[in-house]
């Protein structure tokens, strides 16, 4: 029976652990080496110091080096967690384990790959797994106390019967089944259930830790963000528009390997633009791309090099300060030599993040902690979004072991992550779920639990499914010890002979097992119907379309006193048309069509209340929007304060309204339904309106 329930749980440990191979499976093997004025193609294992690699677009970089000339854009954030690349020139120092998110460079190795950064992290990974301390799994503590208590008593039986019948009659009663096979066969079954929900769990000792955690630490950069970056929004100076800008960035960008071409080629796509193939263009690494869209000269990249010898303009200085302030990234754009606008990347967090974090402490989590390579206020912005207890910032993977094991000293602890340096940390920690849609390969193989699929809410759902197996199996081994105790004082009394008492063993196994099968059913849930689903797509697709409309509000908000009165009066109109035309009938169609379904879903008394009560918000702040855009008069500075009020209000409860649809009502059906990552531009703007000195920005959408 023993050797049945051991092979039951490394049966479906190893059912797992081939969906991990796969992923195992991505790591690098060989490298590019220079030798004899041809390119080869040796194994890792082959570098020595001193050899001189080419590392091409996309590959990791394969030992420690310096680069040899010209310069590298690298993603670092496998290593250090920031998201944004980072540029190194000739001679600075790459570390292996990174990226090259640009064009090839070559590098001159100077570790070997068993005395690189990546080798030390994963010395780091073995010390961290050497020191955890062993886990003792549920049976193990039972059998302490069960299997002296089935020898006292049957001593104690025949000792005082003087028959050692029964003495046998307690031996036979007293089943080990529901330690040895019934706990098993419910981690086995919990173990499968999560597979089947794309988390792989290695083994029962890692399904019972997971079901313990009361503390979860989470990774930023990947795991709570989205750990790409993408098009935020788009800035235009002088005359030029949004979709203008946009239209000639990306038109450039086709022909661009760097990490921000593609987030901005997708952008236009997204937004519908239509794209030029560009001639005469030119790369220059580290500072931009250059080449022709149609009749222009077009140059693309940081603004120190698009100025050259001219003093970069004042508005764009603050452009590029506020970008860095807010941790995101601002790629300018030049047409024929003068400064067009600009684009700004981030690193955006996942919309399920928050959610994820209620469900971790209403299933049971005490303490969240995000554990960051990243910067302080990047860091901080995002726990403050997502309702962290604490945040720790600018930690090497050393120091986020360290602070792993300061939170498993106080609670249980699970730390989650997905990148090279989360390893080390998720080794340390009583359970580590790594996040290997992307292919961390060392975080995968250091974790006890891997989800192969994008998806963060599956935290929860892994977790889910480990304490309800784990309550299964302690359900099965109380209530099967209970009977085989209750069986043993009838035994001990006289009552229960052998054969008699090896029948009722049989139907307490049978009656525990079946039990713990009951680990493998899917709880009962909301079924998501095709009207469900539609509904989502819809409201969700809407979504998507309303976003420029915020942005148009935002640039207005903010040109508020910088314009004149009548242009002012034509944006202000035209913006309230849309509001009329666009947002209220979405607003009244979401009360009316898909807060019933959602209300189905969740149940209660009135789940949809509040966000019913934003929408009288909503229309609140458009009446008063459309009262000041049909003054017959120039506005007077005192309503001129409060059409901003209005604005910026409006914008606001907008913001917070749609995020909490995403995150509470549209995650009820989201399943199959592909959700929009990007805002969209209409057409460009027929009139711009001025926002501050040198540059405009056109609002109006038709």
């Amino acid at each position: 029976m023993l050797s049945g329930g051991d092979t039951l749980e490394r049966f479906a440990g190893g059912r797992a652990k081939r969906e991990l191979a796969a992923l195992v499976a991505r790591a690098p093997q060989v490298v590019h080496r220079y030798e004899n004025g041809q390119l080869v193609s040796p194994p890792l294992e082959q570098v020595r110091r001193g050899d001189v690699l080419l590392v091409k677009p996309g590959e990791v970089v394969p030992v420690d080096g310096v680069v040899s000339k010209g310069s590298a854009v690298l993603d670092e954030s496998a290593l250090t967690g920031e998201a944004r690349p980072v540029e190194r020139f000739a001679g600075d120092q790459v570390h292996s384990g990174v990226v090259n998110a640009g064009p090839p460079f070559d590098m001159h190795a100077v570790a070997t790959a068993e005395s690189s950064t990546y080798a030390r992290i994963v010395r780091l990974v073995e010390e961290a797994q050497a020191s955890k301390a062993p886990f003792v799994r549920m049976a193990d503590r039972y059998a302490l106390w069960f299997l002296p208590l089935t020898l006292g008593v049957a001593g104690l039986a025949w000792l005082i019967s003087g028959s050692p019948v029964r003495a046998l009659a307690v031996v036979v009663v007293a089943t080990p089944c529901p330690l040895i096979l019934a706990a098993p066969v419910a981690i086995m079954a919990g173990i499968s259930r999560a597979a089947g929900r794309g988390v792989i769990v290695k083994g029962g000792v890692a399904l019972e830790a997971l079901a313990q955690a009361r503390t979860v630490v989470f990774d930023k950069t990947g795991t709570l963000t989205a750990g790409t970056p993408r098009l935020a929004s788009i800035e235009a100076f002088g005359d030029w528009q949004p979709a203008d800008v946009l239209r000639m960035a990306a038109s450039l960008d086709q022909l661009s390997p760097h990490v921000f071409a593609a987030p901005i080629v997708q952008g236009a796509r997204e937004r519908g633009l239509s794209l030029q193939f560009p001639t005469e263009v030119e790369e220059v690494a580290g500072a931009g791309i250059h080449g022709r869209v149609g009749l222009r000269r077009v140059a693309l990249g940081k603004a120190s090099w698009l100025a050259g010898s001219d003093p970069v303009p004042e508005h764009v200085v603050r452009l590029r300060e506020r970008a860095e302030y807010e941790g995101t990234t601002a790629v300018f754009i030049a047409v024929d030599g003068k400064f067009g606008g600009a684009l700004t990347l981030e690193d955006p967090v996942r919309p399920d993040a928050p959610r994820v974090v209620r469900e971790l402490r209403r299933i049971g989590v005490q303490r969240i902690v995000i554990l960051s390579g990243d910067r302080q206020e990047i860091a901080e912005a995002v726990g403050t979004l997502v309702g962290a207890d604490l945040v720790l910032s600018e930690h090497s993977p050393e120091s986020k072991v360290e602070a792993v094991h300061r939170e498993s000293r106080l609670a249980p602890t699970a730390m989650i992550g997905d990148g090279i340096n989360d390893a080390p940390a998720l080794a340390a920690a009583q359970i580590g779920v790594a996040m290997g849609a992307r292919g961390a390969t060392a975080a995968s193989e250091a974790a006890d639990a891997v989800i192969v699929v994008d998806r963060l809410e599956r935290v929860v759902e892994a977790m889910s499914i480990a304490r309800r197996a784990v309550g299964i199996a302690r359900q099965s081994v109380v209530a099967g010890m209970a009977l085989s105790g209750a069986a043993m004082v009838v035994a001990a009394i006289g009552w229960l002979p052998p054969v008699a008492g090896a029948i009722f063993q049989e139907a307490i196994d049978v009656a525990v097992i079946l039990n713990a099968l009951r680990a493998l059913s899917v709880q009962p849930g909301h079924s998501t119907t095709e009207t469900e689903k539609e509904a989502y797509a819809k409201v969700s697709r809407e979504h998507h379309e309303l976003q420029p409309l915020l942005a148009v509000m935002r640039q207005l908000a903010d040109a508020v006193g910088d314009i004149a009165a009548g242009q002012l009066k034509d944006e202000l109109r035209s913006l309230h048309r849309q509001l009329v035309e666009r947002l209220l009938p979405h607003e009244a169609a979401e009360g009316a069509a898909f807060y019933p379904l959602v209300a189905k879903a969740m149940g209660g008394g009135d789940p949809t209340g509040v966000m019913l009560r934003e929408h009288a918000e909503i229309a609140s702040y458009v009446r008063d929007i459309g009262r000041l855009a049909d003054q017959p008069r120039q506005l007077t500075k005192g309503q001129l304060a409060d059409l901003r009020r209005s604005l910026y209000g409006l914008y606001a409860v907008l913001r917070l309204h749609m995020a909490q649809e995403d995150e509470e009502y549209l995650a009820l059906f989201e399943d199959g339904v592909a959700r929009p990552s990007a805002p969209v531009i209409g057409p460009a703007p027929k009139g711009p309106i001025g926002n501050g000195p040198g540059t405009t920005v056109g609002l109006k959408l038709e």
